[in-house]
């Protein structure tokens, strides 16, 4: 098995734990906090949205510094930093006795996310152009069978054990990723990278974004397509809720959210395929019109069955976005410097995570929680016109420069 091959083999194992461990503890945060004292609901809600959204925030901030710092030391140390501190910080969550001190363990496990899109800057660093979407997209399929599974492990391993042992266990999990990266990853040093990372300062790397009509395009397009995507989750209980009269609602909402992520999951190696033969932008245009195509549907079924098949199909849609985005970046910029422009990319889109959810919940308590849909709709087809406009005015500048 060569370098590379054995490589992602690790790095998907190693992502699948990770995304597995960071969802396992987020459909029980609000009950946790419930736990720490004789709180009212008002007080519950409020902190369960701080405490969910400082990590997402934080990390928006020190994303672009992890892969500046990967770009320079290489992506492997930056790994177990990240694992091992989110282990860490994952750990002793089991332990701490109040709202203020959980929420400052969350802020600090915003610093150290950067675990996965740092494993996207590893492997994309040493994946020829040809096939990137490919690989990335396997790669993405470990990240995605993880949040699948999460969030049911953690359930039951809340009922089974409580609270504090699942954070130790998830801390665990994670420190066991880590290790994987410790014992079997295999970085390759290229010497000629080295030379030209010196020639890239941090103000030169945002320049070349901003110069690069495409490649700024696809970061806005990460954000909206994260912060459409966001907008709906937290409210989609809700929703089943009042699709069905069936009791057991936490159930057919969770199965509603997974459709999405088995859709995802089935297609996300064959778009990056797709991309690798005709073109990442291409790819991205046709799923930003299913995604709309898939999702505006939504508000209009009266079964729950309809919504998981739209679901379902909306994940197939979506599943391609992120390799694709990602292999457009590792075509884009110079690789001396992709780790870090990874970093500005997964900023945007946990600024999106960040936004997304407080966005939803305006719109839904103003005109309801079907508008969403309409709205998250309408956010996919301006990314797909924003897309499209600048595809057009990058091949006139093509044509005059010829």
């Amino acid at each position: 098995m060569t370098i590379e091959k054995k490589n992602l083999l690790i790095m998907w194992f190693a992502n699948f734990l990770v995304a597995a461990s960071a969802t396992m503890i987020l459909p029980f945060l609000s009950l946790y906090i419930d736990t720490m004292g004789d709180f009212s609901s008002e007080y519950v809600q409020k902190w369960s949205g701080l405490v969910f959204g400082i990590t997402f925030l934080t990390a928006f901030l020190v994303s672009p510094i992890w892969g500046r710092f990967g770009d320079r030391f290489g992506y492997k140390p930056i790994l177990l930093i990240t694992g091992y501190g989110i282990a860490l910080c994952i750990f002793l969550m089991g332990f701490i006795q109040s709202v203020e001190g959980l929420f400052i363990l969350r802020l600090l496990m915003g610093i150290v996310t950067g675990f996965i899109p740092t494993s996207l800057a590893l492997i994309s660093s040493q994946t020829p152009r040809k096939t990137a979407g490919r690989t990335l997209g396997t790669l993405q399929m470990g990240t995605v069978s993880g949040s699948l599974l999460g969030p049911l492990i953690g359930g039951i391993m809340a009922d089974s054990f409580g609270f504090s042992y699942t954070f130790i266990i998830t801390a665990v999990s994670i420190s066991i990723a880590a290790t994987l990266v410790l014992v079997g990853i295999s970085e390759k040093k290229n010497t000629a990278d080295k030379k030209s990372k010196a020639g890239y300062t941090s103000k030169e790397v945002i320049q070349l974004i901003a110069g690069h009509r495409l490649l700024l395009t696809v970061m806005v397009l990460s954000f909206l397509v994260q912060m459409a995507n966001f907008s709906i989750q937290p409210l989609l209980a809700l929703y089943v809720g009042g699709l069905t009269s069936a009791s057991n609602i936490a159930f057919l909402s969770g199965l509603a959210f997974s459709a999405t992520g088995f859709g995802n999951l089935l297609a996300t190696r064959s778009w990056g395929r797709l991309g690798d033969a005709i073109g990442y932008d291409k790819v991205l245009t046709l799923l930003l019109i299913l995604s709309t195509i898939f999702i505006v549907p939504q508000a209009l079924v009266t079964e729950l069955w309809q919504l998981i098949i739209l679901r379902f199909l909306f994940g197939i849609a979506i599943g391609g976005i992120i390799p694709s985005v990602t292999a457009f970046i590792r075509h884009s910029a110079p690789v001396s410097i992709q780790g870090e422009v990874l970093g500005y990319n997964q900023s945007f889109r946990f600024l999106g995570n960040v936004i997304g959810p407080t966005f939803g919940g305006i719109v839904s308590g103003f005109i309801g929680i079907s508008a969403v849909f309409y709205v998250t709709g309408g956010l996919f087809l301006c990314a797909f016109g924003l897309l499209w406009w600048s595809r057009k005015q990058m091949v006139q500048v093509d044509r005059q420069s010829a």
